[in-house]
């Protein structure tokens, strides 16, 4: 059984059994006659619907990718499939970090990776999809300007965040596109499916990727990841995991730093993380990727881009998936298993 189905199976439980609890106390404080029991237990169930799903928001331009029907570990990625990867590099070391489009002006990294580095040295590649072979729709632009946040931490990778100004403004198309960024508030609970993508190694001490890789991982809960990490290193609040404990075999690895981390809402692709950093070596099982927490800059983002801000969407999660199609689902399960067990209860 997958991983989603049985959570929305544990969900679907847990809420009959609260529902349940809820009309058995509310009896034995003032009696109520079994329609009235009936309708708390549907009122209740409506509010469970309401905060499950979240806020779905419908953006002009951002988090839509054509092209994409639906790292360590990873596959393949289709050409076009993540339409705001970018490939930075220098002309003597080549692809050294990712990153990701989110306008048609800034660029979205992170800090560590330009630690050495000075802007005049830095190509970007968008609509890349192989390092090694010919790439059709790309196109490249330089950095005018790299804005590193002011906090980053280079022992913690705290704030482990940065921007890169492009040299003159890309065109959008099919193969390049910016992508949604997770809004202050946002929730990614633990098991929200999340998509890692970049150039990196494909496994430790090995070569690096030269088709962009894929890799689907659950969010880890910011609990699971505060104690994986306890005896190396302090996770914040201005980070985010992903990734299988105890599983291994699917991480983000070098290479893939500052590249994205984004989840699926309805139809846009929100990034919630900017790949930060992971135990050495990078697919050790017992520790999840840490990335740096995007809702946590939207301030300090939309004030250093200035005009044109990207486009930021508030994303809430739980920890099930926040969909169109998780809605339906319970709506269906409200009017069909909800009913048929409490008919049973009150006939009892």
């Amino acid at each position: 059984m997958g991983v989603g189905r049985e959570l929305l199976i544990n969900a679907a439980v847990l809420a009959l059994h609260l529902i349940r609890n809820l009309t058995v106390v509310k009896t034995a404080v003032r009696p109520q006659t079994r329609s009235m029991k009936f309708n708390t237990a549907l009122s209740v169930a409506g509010a469970i619907l309401l905060n499950i799903a979240g806020s779905l928001c419908q953006l002009d331009v951002c988090g839509r990718a054509p092209l994409n029907n639906k790292i360590v570990g990873g596959v393949d990625a289709k050409a076009g499939a993540w339409p705001w990867q970018v490939s930075i590099q220098t002309p003597s070391f080549g692809h050294f970090c990712g990153g990701s489009l989110i306008n048609k002006d800034w660029v979205l990294s992170a800090a560590h990776c330009f630690t050495d580095v000075i802007a005049s040295n830095i190509v970007m590649y968008f609509g890349r999809h192989s390092q090694l072979g010919l790439n059709p729709n790309e196109t490249y632009r330089t950095a005018s300007r790299i804005i590193v946040h002011p906090k980053y931490n280079l022992i913690k990778f705290d704030s482990d965040i940065a921007l890169v100004q492009l040299s003159s403004s890309v065109t959008f198309s099919d193969y390049i596109r910016p992508v949604c960024l997770a809004a202050a508030g946002s929730v990614f609970g633990g098991c929200t499916e999340s998509w890692i993508t970049g150039w990196g190694l494909l496994k430790s001490e090995g070569e690096p990727a030269n088709i962009l890789q894929e890799v689907q991982v659950p969010v880890v809960s910011d609990n699971d990841c505060y104690n994986a990490f306890a005896a190396l290193t302090t996770i914040t609040s201005n980070m985010i995991c992903a990734g299988l404990i105890n599983v291994g075999g699917k991480h983000s690895c070098q290479g893939d730093s500052g590249g994205p981390v984004v989840s699926r809402n309805s139809s846009l692709w929100i990034q919630s993380g900017i790949v930060s950093f992971g135990a050495s070596p990078c697919d050790n099982p017992k520790y999840p990727s840490v990335f740096a927490r995007v809702s946590q800059f939207q301030d300090w983002i939309t004030s250093n881009i200035g005009s044109n801000p990207p486009g930021f969407v508030e994303y809430h999660n739980n920890g099930f998936r926040s969909s169109l199609n998780l809605l339906l689902f319970l709506m269906s399960l409200t009017f069909s298993v909800i009913p048929f067990t409490f008919s049973l209860y009150l006939s009892s």
